[in-house]
């Protein structure tokens, strides 16, 4: 029984489950979608808060650009650019017998500073808002001080004697370990079986305590948040409900809009923006959602794409019980190559919170990341890893679903005028040797259809 339903029951009450269960590439565009007007308040989160966080991330800038030299260009601030995708999303379009309108762009958070994914944003600013906390209260600093004051030695002291966890399948770790680390906190990383171990080992190397364990990214958090709980010097950073993470991810979206005027891009009602956002636990690319809605209202259309082998976004969203249920009560494996994604069970805040704000969902099989992959490189020369490949498909399977686009009323015309987004979340911090050994199953696999 599953939540007091026997699986044909399932079958029966929800038809896309049976696709799921036998781990088919399913699209899913959600009815309850709603005017960004009235679901933006289902988030319990403003623009007031976003704009907080975007102006701690500048106050922590000049101790940024101190300590991490791949920030000094930028004077501390940790940001992407974006790149036109012309040769991919013609191949996308051609195998896929579709026509080619609008224009294909990639977000490239795999390059962002520090631990090179997407985690950097929430992951980094979560425990600038920690560390901020601390010194405040204890007269480190003032508001008004010069943030660099942090790199001394009382202040490494200092955080030295408080703790921070996190659980993570990979790169959550990596941004919030080597982050927390270079602050002078106690950090440690508690890492699920399906972490890379260049993950593991790097974070090592950056003195962080990295607790590994046989079980999936859910245990790994359950024992994060057991470490905190007995132990009152311990913060704990959690994946799964934490709105400083998610707002850390929102501040992308007033860059993204600045990058978009520089490019001459425009994004309004005649111009609509697909944004493809690559979902594990669901705090990434729920909290960047959420930004886009704020800065482009209903001229956004943001949608998640997850592994045929971990959909639990998508499953929690469609029955209505995110948080409450997971892939594997449905007997599906969570085992995926995308180990950022590999998630059995949902945020259930960000399930909740973004269900009325999220156009769609759509899986994704592994065969088709690796190669995507190498589609990807090979054409536009980007280095991703297999996670990242996840938002890839998204233009196809918007372009093939004729009902949701009607109802959207997003016509012809519309169309022509559209950009598309893949948010390329992870990659640039991949070891040559693991890459290429990626690249040469992508090539394997070129035979195959996307």
């Amino acid at each position: 029984m599953i939540q007091g339903k026997t699986l044909e029951a399932w079958y029966q009450s929800h038809p896309l489950i049976e696709q799921l269960v036998s781990l088919q590439e399913v699209s899913w565009f959600n009815p309850g979608i709603a005017p960004a007007a009235n679901a933006l308040g289902d988030v319990g989160l403003t623009q007031e808060d976003v704009r907080q966080a975007s102006e701690r991330l500048q106050r922590f800038a000049p101790y940024l650009a101190k300590v991490f030299a791949d920030t000094a260009a930028t004077g501390g601030i940790i940001e992407s650019g974006i790149q036109p995708l012309p040769a991919l999303q013609h191949r996308l379009l051609s195998e896929a017998g579709l026509p080619q309108v609008g224009a294909l762009w990639l977000k490239k958070d795999s390059e962002l500073p520090i631990s090179g994914s997407i985690k950097a944003r929430g992951g980094i600013h979560e425990v600038l808002k920690h560390a901020e906390d601390l010194a405040l209260q204890a007269g480190l600093i003032t508001l008004d001080d010069d943030y660099a004051l942090l790199a001394s030695d009382t202040a490494q002291a200092f955080f030295g004697r408080h703790k921070i966890a996190v659980g993570s399948t990979g790169n959550l770790g990596l941004s919030i370990g080597i982050m927390s680390a270079k602050l002078g906190f106690q950090a440690t990383v508690h890492m699920s079986s399906d972490a890379r171990q260049w993950k593991k080992d790097k974070l090592r190397a950056n003195g962080v305590t990295v607790v590994e364990y046989a079980s999936d990214y859910s245990v790994a958090v359950e024992q994060g948040r057991r470490q905190a709980e007995d132990d009152p010097a311990c913060y704990f950073i959690d994946d799964e409900n934490s709105p400083h993470l998610f707002l850390g991810y929102a501040v992308a979206a007033e860059r993204l809009a600045r990058q978009f005027e520089t490019a001459g891009i425009s994004v309004d009602a005649g111009h609509p923006l697909f944004v493809y956002l690559p979902c594990g636990v669901g705090g990434g690319p729920g909290g960047v959602a959420f930004g886009l809605k704020l800065v482009f209202g209903d001229a956004v259309h943001c949608v998640f794409a997850e592994p045929t082998h971990s959909p639990c976004m998508l499953l929690g969203v469609h029955t209505g019980l995110h948080d409450q249920v997971s892939v594997q009560d449905f007997g599906i494996d969570n085992v995926t190559a995308a180990d950022g994604l590999a998630v059995g069970r949902p945020s259930g805040f960000v399930g909740k919170a973004m269900q009325r704000l999220i156009d769609g969902y759509y899986t994704v099989t592994d065969e088709a990341l690796y190669r995507l992959m190498f589609l990807a490189h090979e054409l536009e020369g980007v280095k991703l890893e297999p996670s990242a490949l996840a938002g890839a498909p998204g233009i196809v399977r918007v372009l093939n679903d004729a009902a949701y686009l009607a109802r959207m009323d997003i016509d012809a015309t519309r169309l022509a005028n559209a950009t598309h987004l893949i948010w390329g979340t992870g990659g640039s911090m991949v070891p040559a040797t693991e890459f290429a050994a990626y690249l040469q199953r992508g090539r394997a696999l070129q035979h195959s259809p996307v």
